[in-house]
């Protein structure tokens, strides 16, 4: 596997979202990536039985935050080419096809995560609303 240079634009796959940022360290089996934007809102749910609505804990998952700094393994972590989008813009995006893709399933699992999204939602503008000021 060939390795990635710090200050690489990559594009990196953390949990269930998929993002792009840049490498600013590496470690033995990991890279440190700053994130830029957000390519794929995560998933609702548990990881461990995706689309699962009868689990233990139904998990509310976030977007990386702008700049939040993310230790992800080497494996996971391809170069990016292209435009990076402006992360508020790329999070409305990828948080309104995921919302979009859910309310077009009549499943236990979408209706939970809907919710979810619903809360997340207001937690987002009250985010993007104070960082206008």
């Amino acid at each position: 596997m060939s390795e990635i240079a710090i200050g690489t634009i990559v594009r990196v796959l953390r949990k269930t979202g998929v993002y792009i940022g840049e490498v600013t360290e590496e470690r033995e089996t990991n890279y440190v990536v700053k994130i830029l934007a957000v390519l794929k809102h995560p998933m609702q749910g548990d990881l461990h039985n995706p689309k699962q609505a009868d689990v233990p804990i139904f998990h509310e998952r976030k977007a990386l935050a702008y700049r939040e700094q993310t230790v992800v393994p080497k494996n996971v972590v391809k170069p990016y080419e292209g435009e990076i989008p402006e992360y508020t813009a790329s999070l409305k995006e990828a948080f309104d096809k995921l919302k979009k893709e859910l309310e077009q399933e009549d499943t236990e699992f979408a209706q939970k995560s809907l919710r979810n999204l619903e809360e997340l939602h207001k937690e987002y503008d009250r985010y993007f609303y104070s960082k206008q000021k």
